[in-house]
Parts: structure tokens; C-alpha cells; sequence
């Protein structure tokens, strides 16, 4: 009878401790999916009231139109921001079927951390206090608008977070990303297309 009794209860003990290991996974597993969450929903975004990604960009931002820049918003940028950076450039210049360059259109960097985004027409109405226009490839410092020349080109606005303040000289392309080196917490991009004619 002593030997049932302890068998029952090694057998009950083993229950419970199997049991414990289960609900401590469940947990675990749980925790895991939340932390997974809070990460995604804290990566940096990129988005405009003007556009979706992978659609057209409506002429009015363009040189057939007004070719004034359009207007953008960020979120969920990190902690540990200390600057923002911006570069909208087109990689299929001139032929999208024989690209021969990546054409800068505009360059933004020194925003502000607690930016939330950009005004339509941002280079004439004003940048947020203390941003850096850098020199775009028309040699300018201000928005230029897509005008392909031949094919629909995609445009690239890339947006970066970075834990430094970068020096206020106008920069070219690859200057600021030789200055961001090494220092950018988190990106985002927002691809939309051209093709004149479009509307």
C-alpha cells in the first residue's frame, strides 16, 4: 500500500511539474509575441496623404505640374533620435531599361527628432527650425520634382533616424551618407513612380 502511495504521488508530483513547465512556456511564448509587437510598432514610418507606396505620383509634384514637394508624415520614430534625414532620389535615371545613374532630387538632414513630417511644398513654406537643405544633382538646395525623361522611374523617399547631429554645411548625397555612417538607428522608405504624362 506504501509503495502504491508513493507511486501515486511521484506520478501526481510529475503531473504538476509537467504542468508547470507548460503554463511557463505559454507565458514565455506570450512575453515573446508582445515584445515582437512593441517592435514592430515602433519602427519608423514614412507615409503621404498625396500617395501610397508603389502608386503614381500625381503631376501637381512634378515638373509638369507645380513641381512643388509633397506633404509627408513620420511616426514612431526611436528613442535615441537625435536628428532626422531625408533623401528622396531616383535610381533609374535616365532609361529605367538602361540606368546609368541615381538622380538626387532633394536632400533634407538636421530635422528635428520630434518632426512629425513635412508641409506640402515644404521648401517654400519653410523647413522645421535648424534643417539643412543639402545640394541636390541640378546643383540647387530645394525640392526637384520627377521629370523622366524617357520610361515611368521610381522615386525612393527615405527617411533616417540617427543618434547624432550632423554639421550644418550643405552637403551633397554622398557626403551626408558618408556623414550618417555608422550612425542611423532606424530607416524607412516610401516608393512611388512617374512617367510623364501621368496625371
Amino acid at each position: 500500500m506504501q509503495v502504491r502511495l508513493k507511486h501515486w504521488r511521484d506520478n501526481d508530483s510529475g503531473r504538476r511539474s509537467n504542468g508547470s513547465l507548460r503554463l511557463a512556456a505559454v507565458v514565455l511564448a506570450a512575453q515573446a509575441l508582445l515584445l515582437a509587437d512593441a517592435g514592430a510598432a515602433m519602427a519608423l514610418t514614412l507615409t503621404s496623404s498625396a500617395f501610397k507606396a508603389g502608386d503614381k505620383i500625381p503631376s501637381k509634384y512634378t515638373c509638369e505640374g507645380d513641381d512643388i514637394s509633397p506633404p509627408l508624415a513620420f511616426g514612431d520614430v526611436p528613442d535615441g533620435t537625435k536628428s532626422l534625414a531625408f533623401i528622396l532620389d531616383d535610381p533609374d535615371a535616365p532609361d529605367p531599361k538602361a540606368p546609368k545613374r541615381v538622380w538626387t532630387h532633394w536632400l533634407l538632414y538636421n530635422l528635428p527628432s520630434d518632426s512629425k513630417g513635412l508641409p506640402e511644398d515644404a521648401s517654400r513654406t519653410g523647413l522645421p527650425k535648424g534643417t539643412v537643405a543639402g545640394q541636390n544633382d541640378r546643383k540647387e538646395t530645394a525640392y526637384q520634382g520627377p521629370c523622366p525623361p524617357i520610361g515611368r522611374h521610381r522615386y525612393f523617399h527615405k527617411l533616417y533616424a540617427l543618434d547624432t547631429v550632423l554639421p550644418s554645411e550643405v552637403l551633397t548625397k554622398a557626403e551626408l551618407e558618408a556623414a550618417m555612417q555608422g550612425h542611423v538607428i532606424d530607416q524607412a522608405k516610401l516608393m512611388a513612380t512617374y512617367q510623364k504624362g501621368d496625371r
